[in-house]
């Protein structure tokens, strides 16, 4: 069994890598111009979206809110292209991994709820595996997230998870597919907050 205390910031950073080398590939392609799975964003929108993600749990990492996430947001210019975005992405990978080695493991920021520092690890590890399956499905990559970093995310943000695959059921937890017998969800439980549970 996966100890849930046990993502860390070196989770943040091999998905974060692993997400630079299947995407580097593509970067000469225009991402805009496809859409990320099933989602209603480009490819490159998306991809920017999960930049943005990781900068805003290291911040609450840093800080420390108590009730609600900081008033900031990423902003990547337009004329980015995918290279440059999937540097940008490792760079709040990165800040999101500092700040979690930085952090107590008692401090708590705000997640819809008093979180830890291993639960914002978990939470940017879910969303680069399922955003980069999300592009990946866009730009017809064969690509799969490793099992056993879907694993962790599963034990620490999805606890009542059903039993299987772990990247089977990481992407029925998270609304991408269906299951054999479970259809697809379109919200679910995804539990960050060390006391609390949030729709998503």
């Amino acid at each position: 069994m996966v100890d849930m205390d046990a993502m860390d910031g070196g989770d943040v950073d091999l998905a974060v890598a692993e997400m630079v080398r299947v995407l580097t590939p593509q970067v000469i392609r225009d991402w805009r111009e496809h859409r990320a799975g099933t989602l209603d964003w480009s490819c490159w929108t998306t991809a920017v979206h999960v930049g943005h993600d990781l900068l805003a749990y290291a911040g609450q990492v840093a800080a420390r809110p108590t009730d609600a996430y900081l008033p900031f947001d990423l902003v990547v210019r337009d004329d980015a292209a995918p290279r440059d975005v999937l540097a940008v992405v490792t760079a709040c990978g990165r800040l999101l991994s500092a700040a979690v080695g930085a952090a107590h493991p008692i401090a708590r920021g705000w997640h819809w709820g008093p979180t830890d520092p291993g639960g914002f690890a978990a939470l940017g590890v879910n969303e680069t595996l399922v955003h980069t399956w999300d592009i990946s499905q866009g730009l017809g990559l064969g690509w799969r997230p490793p099992a056993a970093q879907c694993a962790a995310v599963l034990a620490r943000l999805f606890p009542h998870a059903p039993a299987g695959d772990p990247v089977d059921v990481l992407l029925w937890c998270t609304g991408r597919t269906a299951l054999p017998g479970r259809p697809r969800l379109t919200s679910w439980v995804l539990k960050a907050a060390v006391d609390a549970e949030r729709t998503g």
